[in-house]
């Protein structure tokens, strides 16, 4: 048996967690569906699943395997197809993204559904988090990341810039009065937001009326790691936090968050989708981008 048939075989069988079973959708023996996946095992000189006697359950470098087998798969049925494929063909494989909750849950999830009834032999993992991921170790195919790019070796595609507000409960307004220019933030108190907790916190920011970024130092006592931690805290009263207007825009349509400070803003954040600096990007991964471009560019300033 090839290497691929073998890949295709460790698919089926991690996938649906039997070796009967794949067999079954394969229309191959059972025995030739064992050998196969002792034989990729002896070539790789690892275990890739655990077998006993009611299940086959991957290890944690079948698992691995599983992922990048599902990739090399979509990849070379993609290679085979290249010159006759339409630019409407249903795609396959699995996605890996990763981007921020406010845009994930206000602009991608509600129009994934009608993508994925486009593609619906494509998988699609989202991951939507305040840490910064690792694309390359972590295998990501493009992420959207809100803020300046550092990322060495990946290509920046700019969409746009999320504008950003100043924002608090009327709660918290309501015991410390409502400030009328950044001077009267010293008797306030800041929610401060920190990547990493106990590094310094950045401050109040804002632009001043020739547009140049200047930084206040102001009293809080509650500094939290995580953009819902943030907001929540805001919501309790906490203090004042500087968030962009789209992941907060709920809230301040229900009254629960009053803007603040409207001469006073910080500036906005550029968007960027990045991807990784590869000569041929998977068809899959290429569409995706031009979709999620699509959906993201009108939403953003």
């Amino acid at each position: 048996m090839d290497q691929l048939q073998a890949m295709r075989v460790y698919v089926q069988v991690a996938k649906l967690g039997s070796f009967t079973q794949a067999a079954d959708n394969l229309g191959m023996l059972k025995a030739s569906v064992s050998n196969a996946v002792r034989q990729l095992e002896e070539q790789l000189g690892t275990r890739l699943l655990h077998r006993t006697t009611r299940k086959v359950q991957m290890t944690q470098d079948g698992q691995l395997f599983y992922e990048r087998c599902q990739d090399l798969l979509a990849d070379m049925e993609e290679l085979t197809t290249w010159f006759s494929r339409e630019e409407d063909q249903p795609l396959r494989g699995r996605l890996r993204v990763d981007m921020p909750l406010a845009l994930a849950r206000t602009l991608v999830i509600p129009a994934l559904p009608a993508f994925l009834r486009r593609h619906p032999q494509l998988e699609m993992e989202l991951s939507s988090t305040d840490r910064r991921v690792d694309m390359v170790r972590e295998g990501f195919d493009c992420v959207v990341r809100v803020g300046n790019v550092h990322d060495q070796g990946m290509i920046a595609l700019p969409l746009g810039q999320m504008a950003q507000i100043n924002c608090a409960s009327p709660a918290y307004l309501e015991r410390h009065g409502l400030p009328q220019g950044p001077e009267e933030l010293a008797s306030h108190q800041l929610v401060h937001y920190a990547q990493s907790l106990g590094s310094r916190p950045a401050g109040f920011e804002y632009q001043d009326a020739e547009g140049q970024p200047q930084r206040l130092t102001v009293p809080g006592s509650v500094t939290v790691n995580n953009s819902d931690a943030y907001r929540q805290a805001a919501l309790a009263g906490l203090g004042i936090i500087q968030v962009p207007r789209r992941g907060v825009q709920r809230w301040l349509d229900s009254g629960d968050l009053v803007e603040i400070l409207p001469d006073h803003l910080p500036a906005p954040l550029p968007v960027s989708l990045l991807y990784a600096n590869r000569r041929h990007l998977p068809v899959r991964v290429r569409r995706f981008m031009t979709w999620l471009q699509a959906l993201l560019q009108p939403a953003l300033s």
